[in-house]
């Protein structure tokens, strides 16, 4: 079966930053719902699709591509009593948006100062360009339900909740293989 609107492909990946620094690779092959949905980076998307299982590719990916661009707005000092103790640079938190409309927000510790804390909403690869070297395991029809949900929902079904009311929703993305951060 190959790869086209409405199918699962699952996917290795390994993802390299532009000095072929290692970053981070799959160590079970990753789903997603291919035609637009994204589920994975629109690149990676397109250059995945007519593919079929054992098609391998390297794609450099500049950062617009990736996970965006660095955002210095996006950096904010707070108060240290706002947060427990022990504190550390690299610990992450939930953070609530300026902007009510927004998705909360992951938070990363950056800086620490007896008084201070710096917090940084960027993605941890925001600004970096990347080699998303990938090779598709297996393709399958999504089901119709994934398909009206807009993601995959895998072999053992459907464990989470949708917000009935929000014909925007977007998935919690983690890493390479997903968009939104």
């Amino acid at each position: 079966m190959k790869i086209t609107k409405d199918t699962v492909a699952a996917i290795h990946y390994r993802l390299t930053d532009a000095q072929g620094e290692f970053l981070e690779e799959t160590d079970e092959p990753i789903e997603y719902l291919h035609g637009g949905y994204g589920g994975i980076f629109s690149r990676i998307e397109e250059a995945l699709e007519g593919q079929e299982p054992g098609y391998k590719t390297t794609l450099y990916l500049e950062p617009v591509d990736a996970f965006g661009e660095y955002d210095a707005d996006q950096v904010r000092v707070e108060p240290r009593a706002k947060f427990p103790e022990p504190l550390e640079v690299g610990m992450r938190f939930e953070g609530i948006p300026e902007d009510e409309s927004e998705d909360s927000e992951i938070l990363t510790v950056t800086d620490l100062t007896q008084d201070t804390v710096v917090l940084d909403s960027n993605h941890p690869l925001a600004g970096i360009a990347l080699h998303f070297a990938v090779e598709v395991v297996s393709v399958r029809a999504a089901t119709d339900e994934e398909i009206e949900h807009e993601h995959v929902h895998g072999e053992d079904g459907h464990h989470h909740d949708h917000d009935d009311g929000d014909e925007d929703e977007e998935d919690d993305e983690g890493d390479a293989g997903h968009t939104r951060h």
